[in-house]
């Protein structure tokens, strides 16, 4: 076990309570609302005393110069919110009862996103346990849950959390989240987290109080940022350095998504993200742990093989380029970022075929060079996905643009993004072509909320349906509400047809593209000829995996896909001669 430095430590005769903070001189601690004692400074900023007949369920809370009440910045779990007293919890009894499961390799990976407080009406780890039969029938292998880590307020997306060790007591005490796990280790299923080290929310955050978190060296979209490279940074970087491993280690969490890693900035010798990495596969050697990136800066040195394809460092990352490219050519839409690809079936194949569209060239909505050459990493290396939060949530109503596409343009999406080679993830109630919403929310004092619904208007004024007043409030209970998903709509048409497709659709995933893609070493070649475009995947044993695809409303004469030997699956109208509207073909040719 991790000798984790942070929270509480049960002993036999008490519990031994630990606080860092090098910028103040005394600290006190009150436990289950007794007189607060002093705690004993121990040098280098630490503070430490043992409470006899403390122990589990105990509630305690810090006691700062000045008056200021705080909790545990490590705390296991806050029944009580943010602002309230922490709660002793034993998670020691959870560590080995899972001890069988070892995770799934990331090659047959198929991920689902969903948040908890809107996967279903209860809003709780529990309520999704009784979810999982569908989504291991659906051939779901992954789920990945947004963000879970205490934030204020009774709802959020999860990204304003400040209690990172603490899952939110809205969706249950800790160990409920172990029994999500738990059960879905039973169907197959592994667990991925979403976690957030590039900044903390606005409210509840307490740390820079008697802390140095923050430094004014690196400036990011929330302010200064978190001091991984500044004076004393070294206690910060093993909180979050042991944040990863104090998930993966008691919950038994498969893998993690860092949120927005282009905003960790760090100066040091080795990068926090190196250091994260590395100490996490090395901590794990006998598990499969994956990890995954979003991050703006196309960075593919994050995702660097070994000599035998294997990730040194992170597994993968979230491709907003395959969405990008597929959201324009599916819907026509050419505002914002989108913009830049309007393109769309150059940079669909480009996309599909070595992940990332902008290598180095300059992407005129950012107004510098983006990117670097991504075309010698493997198809695994990326993320791929019709929806995900951001780009749901980021629209004016919330809307899932995709769920409203003619159907014969929404199957050739769908079947791309299953079909090809780059890991696919899906967004919480896609397989049903749900029409329920996905707006940003969040909960926190009213003269924040005020100032969450002005910085969303200033935000997004620029994009369609953002006019002035006509913008869902954030911080409304509606808004929250109509994020809830309509499980109903699963034994209805259409909304049975298109997850009885899905689960074709992954089945033969499964069966025929998952062997294919453990063969391919690196990425692969496209070219685009008179609307339709080409990739091939080579594989190991010299063959390729190919597709050719329409990307439009029109038939087109080609002969593209002549040479494909071995059909895997066909969609639309194909002749010799041509293919139709929204057609595309995925096969496997003898190569050259």
């Amino acid at each position: 076990m991790t000798e984790y430095l942070f929270g509480p430590l049960i002993e036999n005769d008490g519990v031994l309570f630990r606080l860092w903070a090098p910028q103040i001189d005394r600290v006190f601690i009150e436990c289950d609302g007794a007189s607060p004692q002093e705690m004993e400074l121990r040098g280098s900023g630490w503070f430490q005393l043992k409470v006899p007949g403390a122990a589990c369920g105990t509630r305690y809370r810090f006691h700062l110069p000045g008056g200021l009440t705080v909790p545990d910045p490590a705390s296991r779990h806050q029944p009580d919110d943010v602002f309230g007293p922490s709660e002793v919890v034993d998670l020691g009894d959870l560590w080995a009862r899972d001890s069988v499961w070892r995770g799934r390799l990331w090659h047959e990976t198929v991920l689902y996103e969903l948040h908890v407080g809107a996967f279903t009406e209860e809003g709780t780890f529990r309520a999704a346990i009784d979810r999982l039969d569908h989504l291991s029938k659906l051939g779901v292998t992954a789920i990945q849950l947004m963000p879970i880590a205490d934030f204020p307020g009774r709802w959020n997306w999860g990204y304003d959390g400040v209690l990172p060790y603490a899952p939110d007591s809205r969706y249950g005490r800790p160990q409920d989240l172990y029994e999500l796990v738990e059960a879905a280790h039973r169907r197959g299923i592994s667990v991925f987290l979403d976690v957030v080290y590039n900044h903390f929310g606005p409210s509840g955050n307490f740390l820079p109080a008697y802390a140095p978190l923050f430094t004014p060296h690196h400036q990011t979209a929330w302010g200064d940022g978190i001091n991984f490279d500044d004076a004393k940074n070294g206690p910060i970087r093993e909180f979050l350095l042991q944040n990863s491993l104090y998930w993966i280690e008691h919950f038994h969490i498969d893998g993690l998504r860092f949120d927005a890693v282009h905003a960790i900035r760090d100066d040091s010798a080795r990068h926090f993200l190196e250091e994260l990495a590395i100490r996490i596969r090395r901590k794990f050697p006998d598990r499969h742990v994956h990890l995954i990136v979003e991050n703006e800066e196309n960075d593919p040195g994050l995702l660097s093989r070994d000599a035998v394809a294997r990730a040194s460092l992170f597994d993968a990352q979230w491709n907003d380029d395959v969405h990008h490219a597929l959201h324009v050519a599916t819907t026509g839409e050419t505002f914002g970022y989108y913009g830049d690809y309007a393109e769309a079936i150059e940079a669909l194949a480009k996309a599909l075929a070595e992940g990332f569209v902008y290598q180095g060239e300059v992407m005129p909505y950012r107004g510098e060079r983006r990117g670097a050459p991504s075309g010698h990493l493997p198809p695994t290396a990326f993320v791929s996905f019709l929806h995900n939060h951001d780009h749901v949530g980021n629209r004016a109503a919330g809307d899932r643009v995709m769920a409203t596409l003619p159907e014969p343009a929404l199957a050739f999406a769908v079947s791309l993004m299953l079909l090809s080679p780059q890991v696919p993830m899906l967004f919480m109630g896609e397989e049903w072509c749900s029409k329920r919403p996905f707006p940003y929310f969040c909960d926190f004092d009213e003269d924040l909320n005020a100032a969450v619904r002005e910085g969303r208007r200033d935000e997004l004024c620029q994009l369609p349906g953002f006019d002035g007043e006509h913008v869902l409030d954030p911080t409304a209970e509606e808004t929250f509400r109509s994020a809830v998903l309509d499980w109903e709509a699963t034994s209805s048409e259409p909304g049975s047809v298109w997850v009885e497709r899905y689960r074709q659709m992954i089945a033969l995933r499964r069966e025929r593209v998952v062997p294919l893609v453990s063969m391919m070493s690196k990425g692969g070649h496209y070219k685009v000829r008179d609307g339709v475009l080409r990739v091939e995947w080579p594989l190991d044993d010299g063959r390729v995996y190919l597709l050719v695809a329409n990307p439009s409303d029109r038939y087109i004469p080609t002969q593209m896909q002549a040479d494909i030997t071995d059909v895997l699956y066909a969609l639309g109208e194909h002749r010799p001669d041509g293919v139709g509207a929204w057609s595309l073909v995925f096969g496997i040719s003898a190569g050259r």
